[in-house]
């Protein structure tokens, strides 16, 4: 039977007080310090909650499950499902509603489709409500709004409309795109998470005594000539044309996500259809780490057929394998990088990366554990690869934009120039 931590007891405790007043609780406690559990713990202990939904990725769910079966198995009927699925929920009242990953409804101006179908679910039963995130507001505390707007007892229940709430609490500027002037609503002011405090519960890993070292590694690799003359060759014409294919990178955005693809080896062709061009990454992969039980993290789904293709019967993506076998693991790095632990891996293994900086900083945590005292990451990168330029921005917790390669793109032009000489 698990037994909670004695800080996750404490939290507990403030947050039965915090939930029994207002309905509704935040946890916003880092990665790895046991969100899940305390959560579960809160629940256990509210003598009128016997129904209790949880929202989740699906990947986390049965781990989610299985701590609920070694911590409190007879105490609350949960049920746990993801966010694309609530449509098959059964159709009872719920006592509690328990929101993990709750950033991921913090779209804004408008809501969400995910946020919409939660409003629906609170709205049919009124239940007491624990958001769960390690990051609250990744990127603006505007993304705040929309993650409450639809419980009752929330802050910002006099402003009906994003709209009206920004009117107070976003410094609302002007940007222009495509010749056109817009709003941009993400100047979110602290005063937000002010206003969200009584209802916040904030935890770190530091408050938690974690001590990990995490040490980043960069490994360089030389993609095959055949790719790098596609590159070449994409950047001056904007176009390749196969027998059968072309690669058209017409657009700015376009050029930045076909140029990020060939760097790792992949393609998707302007047809639609995508393959494998390059396997250097995975072969390297596999015999750099041929001693070692690794994560590997992917972003496009032609990279997952590399590694597939690479090592065999030796990979899996479930994480009950991984965690029962000695089997690797290959995980989508947006799908993968939250709500699940990766602590059985002896390193994790970037086989590219992502745009996003919330990304970087979720995903790389995902094997740290209080007991844990060093991990190892390791980034495969292509020499003079792109990859390298969006590592500089999110380290730096920036995403990395169109404007960005815009400005990495023109000093590859000068470069190329300069050695034309």
């Amino acid at each position: 039977m698990i037994q909670l931590r004695d800080y996750q007891k404490d939290i507990v405790n403030k947050g039965l007080d915090i939930i029994n007043r207002y309905r509704f609780l935040y946890l916003a406690m880092e990665v790895r310090t046991g969100k899940t559990l305390t959560s579960l713990g809160i629940a256990d202990r509210m003598k009128d909650v016997e129904n209790v939904l949880f929202l989740t990725k699906k990947k986390a769910i049965s781990s989610i499950v299985k701590d609920h079966e070694m911590m409190c198995p007879n105490s609350i009927s949960l049920f746990v499902i993801n966010y694309e699925s609530i449509h098959k929920a059964p159709d009872i009242k719920w006592d509690m509603v328990i929101c993990d990953e709750a950033h991921g409804m913090g779209a804004f101006p408008k809501p969400s489709g995910r946020t919409k179908k939660v409003k629906e679910v609170i709205n049919k039963s009124n239940p007491y409500v624990i958001l769960l995130s390690g990051t609250p507001t990744p990127e603006s505390y505007s993304q705040m709004y929309h993650q409450v707007y639809f419980i009752p007892t929330n802050p910002f229940t006099s402003y009906r409309s994003f709209y009206k709430f920004a009117h107070e609490y976003v410094n609302v500027v002007q940007k222009k795109i495509n010749g056109l002037y817009i709003n941009d609503y993400s100047r979110g002011k602290q005063s937000i998470l002010d206003m969200m405090s009584p209802f916040t519960i904030s935890f770190t890993q530091k408050d938690a005594g974690f001590v990990v070292d995490t040490k980043e590694n960069i490994l360089e690799v030389d993609i095959l000539e055949s790719t790098h003359n596609i590159i070449t060759k994409l950047k001056k014409d904007l176009v390749v044309e196969g027998k059968d294919e072309v690669i058209l990178a017409d657009t700015a955005v376009k050029l930045m996500m076909k140029v990020h693809q060939l760097c790792s080896g992949t393609i998707k062709f302007e047809s639609g259809n995508s393959m494998v061009l390059d396997l250097t990454k995975a072969v390297f992969i596999q015999e750099y780490f041929k001693d070692k039980k690794i994560g590997i993290f992917y972003k496009f789904k032609e990279e997952l057929n590399a590694i597939k293709e690479v090592f065999g019967k030796d990979i899996c993506q479930d994480l009950e394998c991984f965690n029962t076998t000695d089997k690797n693991i290959a995980l989508q790095i947006v799908s993968g990088r939250e709500g699940i632990s990766l602590k059985e891996a002896d390193c994790l293994v970037y086989y590219n990366i992502d745009f996003s900086a919330t990304s970087y900083w979720q995903s790389r945590d995902r094997m740290t554990t209080k007991d844990r005292l060093k991990n190892n990451i390791y980034w495969i990168f292509s020499r003079g690869g792109i990859e390298h330029e969006i590592y500089k921005a999110v380290i730096k917790k920036k995403d990395y934009t169109l404007k960005h390669f815009k400005r990495d793109f023109v000093h590859l032009l000068h470069d190329r120039a300069a050695d034309s000489k």
